[in-house]
């Protein structure tokens, strides 16, 4: 049964010029001033989420991105200073970007942040897919060296779960032989301790069901960690089989769950008087989401010259290339009047009857931080009561 919403702010500022025919995605460079614009927009978000009574704002770790899509580089940082301006509301970490950090650093900065927002930050997991990010730290991004770039995030997931579980522990793998066998204070180092630990053990973790391979989920089911699918038709059925092979991958580790359990689903939803109304308004945020996203690889299905269209202006518009209409037919995104919304969400409810969260919202690449909290109103008090309720 869903109860808990939150949504999802990649980290974009607000752009001048959004749409097929607007400034291509390499051209973009945005000013220092505006790049930075992108924490007053954040804590307005959450501020507002917060009044609405969502349950958790979620936000993505990134880097090096001077076009102005995710210019978030620290969401532990960030989170302290919003947790301190906001009563309820979590805030959940979607993701950390393992092979960017030193496990144990990560473990200690996410300690620090339970600790100081009361258990208000959710921990999140992953492995990178932007190779001017993740690369430029020193590890190959899944689009580089996928299998070294799964290794290495693997090692240092088991060293932070360690870190985090154990009151002193050591770990020696293929990557990291912690603690190394160097004198200290007159004996020899054999183990390490977290200072600080988390305050709130287990740690509740997430990580984004993207490829949704075997070895993934046995991996996650391992460690207990739970899973994120967002940006795909979840509510239109092409996530079935991704659930149930969830479901099943915990079932054998032991967990039996109702179909949904241990998962949040995203979708992007859009409220106005009408359907049509509500994709006019929608289809430029869609058209640079594409731009954005397409040429990484998140778009399945493009061939080269459609990839190549969407850095060519109204080019892309003549290239065959998704629509927002289509994306509401695959149920990526949900729009039209509030009463539409809930039903369609309802829909999602009685597939997955063991989903109890959802992200919800217009953010995506390009929203106006206007757009975003109109969205949110909208939401919270036309769709979210409904499912609220439900718990009473």
């Amino acid at each position: 049964m869903i109860t808990k919403f939150g949504s999802l702010y990649a980290g974009h500022v607000d752009l001048d010029d959004v749409g097929y025919d607007a400034t291509p995605v390499n051209d973009r460079w945005i000013s220092d001033e505006k790049l930075a614009s992108v924490f007053p927009k954040a804590q307005a978000i959450a501020v507002r989420m917060d009044e609405l009574g969502f349950d958790t704002f979620w936000a993505a770790e990134h880097h090096f991105q001077r076009e102005g899509y995710e210019c978030i580089p620290n969401l532990l940082m960030m989170y302290v200073h919003l947790a301190h301006l906001t009563k309820n509301l979590k805030f959940g970490c979607g993701f950390n970007v393992n092979p960017m950090w030193h496990p144990l650093r990560l473990a200690e900065d996410y300690a620090t942040a339970d600790i100081l927002t009361k258990g208000r930050v959710i921990f999140g997991v992953g492995r990178g897919y932007h190779s001017r990010e993740v690369d430029s730290f020193g590890v190959p991004s899944t689009l580089t060296d996928n299998d070294t770039n799964r290794e290495i995030f693997e090692e240092q997931v088991e060293i932070i779960m360690k870190a985090f579980n154990e009151e002193s522990f050591s770990h020696e793998g293929k990557h990291y032989k912690l603690p190394p066998e160097v004198p200290y204070r007159g004996y020899t180092l054999k183990e390490l301790t977290l200072v600080p630990r988390p305050l709130n053990l287990p740690v509740q973790t997430y990580q984004p069901l993207v490829s949704a391979s075997q070895r993934a989920m046995d991996f996650m089911a391992k460690h207990g960690i739970k899973g994120i699918i967002g940006g795909g038709a979840a509510t239109g059925g092409a996530s079935d089989n991704v659930v149930k092979m969830w479901q099943e991958t915990l079932a054998k580790h032991g967990r039996e769950t109702e179909l949904g359990g241990d998962l949040i689903i995203g979708i992007a939803t859009f409220i106005d008087d009408t359907e049509e109304k509500a994709i006019n308004a929608a289809t430029k945020y869609f058209e640079e989401n594409m731009k954005m996203f397409a040429p990484l690889g998140f778009v399945r299905g493009l061939s080269d010259e459609q990839i190549t269209s969407l850095g060519r202006g109204s080019e892309a518009r003549t290239a065959g290339l998704p629509t927002m209409q289509d994306a509401v037919k695959s149920g990526a995104w949900v729009v039209g009047p509030p009463e539409r919304v809930t039903e369609k969400i309802m829909e999602l409810q009685d597939r997955y009857p063991g989903l109890e969260e959802i992200n919800v919202g217009a953010s995506v690449m390009s929203t106006e931080q206007t757009v975003i909290l109109d969205q949110l109103d909208l939401f919270g008090k036309e769709v979210m009561p409904r499912f609220k309720n439900q718990s009473e």
